[in-house]
């Protein structure tokens, strides 16, 4: 089974670059969305429905906004939207699906770079995430957790750590979080797979940070321990040109 995860940064933008053309060919069995910027009809409804998949979105309040989806090619057994908090929710930030075999959560973390304010509702929205997280893994054995997470953990997660120390995404408290949540009985597939590998998932847009592959790891899997096991790949497709995020993936035993 794949799993594809993918910050398109505008689900119109990344279908103007070739994203229905590129789903045709890996064609995975599940695909998360985070940042679609569009409400559900925007979308391409048809063209997912052509392809096999079930469409499931949560889309903030805000047109053009934030917004995460789902795109599988079995139904779930059920569907969870949002986490519970007023605040984050309008955002359309967390979508869970249940599946035979594990229940999938995609989420759009937010980023703190607009302000001191925004950086202090980052924080919270942690802290809401510690919670959900241990109600889903007391409910479900097998959690996998796959986003763009606005975090680059280690210093082999980004281009510059000592110049980036002071910047949100790569703040000490940001990372202690990161660290304690894995503790917590969550692994990163891609470092577990990948202990030495520097690849990086997002790159600025600002001075052909791209070309020059200064980037930050800050789009993830994690999985409950239980499913390591059953991890065949982990994968970041930095090839994959259709946003500033590049597509990550994994693969696992069916």
């Amino acid at each position: 089974m794949k799993i594809i995860s993918f910050n398109c940064n505008g689900m119109r933008s990344a279908a103007s670059k070739g994203l229905f053309e590129w789903i045709s060919t890996v064609n995975p069995d599940i695909i998360c969305f985070q940042e679609t910027k569009a409400k559900p009809e925007q979308c391409f409804p048809e063209k997912w429905a052509d392809l096999g998949y079930s469409i499931h979105h949560h889309t903030a309040e805000k047109p053009g906004y934030s917004s995460v989806a789902v795109y599988s090619k079995s139904k779930p057994k059920s569907v969870l939207v949002g986490l519970g908090n007023i605040f984050f929710d309008k955002e359309g930030r967390s979508l869970g699906l249940e599946f035979p075999n594990f229940f999938l959560w995609n989420v759009y973390f937010p980023s703190g770079t607009s302000g001191e304010q925004r950086q202090t509702k980052k924080m919270e929205f942690l802290e809401t995430i510690n919670m959900y997280s241990e109600k889903l893994k007391t409910k479900y054995k097998n959690v996998i957790l796959c986003g763009d997470v606005n975090i680059a953990h280690q210093e082999i997660d980004i281009h510059n750590p000592k110049g980036n120390k002071k910047n949100s995404g790569f703040l000490p408290e940001e990372r202690e979080w990161l660290s304690n949540f894995l503790s917590l009985g969550w692994e990163d597939s891609f470092r577990k797979l990948h202990p030495q590998r520097q690849d990086y998932s997002w790159w600025s847009y600002r001075s052909n940070a791209r070309s020059q592959n200064k980037g930050w790891r800050i789009d993830y899997f994690f999985l409950t321990k239980s499913l390591v096991k059953n991890v065949l790949s982990s994968e970041i497709h930095n090839e994959i040109v259709l946003s500033d995020h590049a597509p990550i993936s994994i693969e696992l035993k069916k």
